[in-house]
């Protein structure tokens, strides 16, 4: 499993941007108003890689695509907290992560177009 993972760039984006929200989640919680929002953030970013590692873990059956749309959505919900973050985080760091949340987002979205209609072959 974790050799397939590895192929999948939308997965290693999201392993990235845990990784930088790491960083990020130290400013929040440096204001009692960033508290919450650092967790929240930890949740849902955590939860992209977590829902593509339990979709990939289960195989490619009909279960894939739906992990993939959780995850999905957690990639949804983390771009809106990081746009609420942006009175603690910087713009350019908020900015860049948006970005990559986007990428992520899209990519997502194609593997799931992908699957979808394979089976419909």
């Amino acid at each position: 499993m974790t050799e397939m993972l590895e192929k999948l760039r939308f997965y290693q984006k999201a392993k990235e941007l845990y990784s930088a929200s790491w960083k990020d989640s130290e400013i929040l919680m440096k204001d009692f108003r960033g508290k919450e929002v650092a967790k929240q953030l930890t949740r849902s970013v955590g939860s992209i890689c977590a829902n593509i590692e339990e979709g990939c873990g289960r195989g490619f059956g009909k279960e894939y695509p739906q992990f993939l749309r959780i995850a999905r959505g957690s990639a949804k919900e983390s771009l809106g907290w990081y746009e609420r973050s942006k009175f603690l985080i910087s713009i350019d760091t908020v900015s860049q992560r948006i970005k990559t949340l986007e990428e992520i987002i899209g990519a997502l979205s194609k593997s799931i177009y992908t699957l979808e209609n394979r089976k419909r072959k």
